[in-house]
């Protein structure tokens, strides 16, 4: 991990400010769902983005069954189904 050498206080309600240097370049705006792992004693801020649950691209995604499928794979999981025939 690379540190940006910034030194947030934790307030009475638990909330940090993430600099907007820092959100500027990673493209976070206000209102985006972050996400937020533990990594050891670490604690990992993510920007949330939705992925295709086989490849993990989150491009042209369709939601199938409660989860989201990439175009790409949907065109292989056909070709399978078709092949099977």
């Amino acid at each position: 991990m690379k540190s940006t050498g910034v030194v947030r206080r934790v307030d009475e309600l638990g909330r940090i400010v993430i600099p907007i240097e820092l959100r500027n370049k990673l493209g976070i705006v206000e209102k985006d769902p972050l996400e937020i792992y533990v990594d050891g004693s670490n604690i990992v801020l993510k920007k949330f983005e939705t992925n295709c649950v086989f490849c993990g691209s989150s491009k042209k995604l369709v939601e199938y069954q409660d989860k989201l499928v990439c175009s790409k794979c949907i065109k292989k999981l056909t070709s399978l189904s078709s092949s099977e025939d």
